[in-house]
């Protein structure tokens, strides 16, 4: 699937593959470091779960995203 992310996130180019799994993470990893909150309200939680430890964000921002997640495993409890 190609999208056209805005050029808040990605400058370089105009499309994204998000069938490719390189390109997937590091559209990932650019919302979750560059993102408005309506662009990190779009990801799902559980791809941001999943991808997490491969995303290699700075530790401020990754340590912000473990504490929300469980947050959310918490509150689920």
């Amino acid at each position: 699937m190609i999208v056209r992310p805005p050029r808040h996130l990605v400058w370089s180019t105009d499309t994204i593959d998000l069938s490719d799994p390189f390109q997937k993470r590091w559209l990932l990893r650019q919302t979750l470091m560059h993102g408005r909150a309506e662009d990190v309200r779009a990801l799902k939680i559980e791809e941001i779960r999943r991808e997490l430890d491969q995303l290699d964000l700075p530790k401020e921002i990754e340590s912000l995203w473990r504490r929300y997640l469980e947050y959310l495993d918490v509150r689920n409890d």
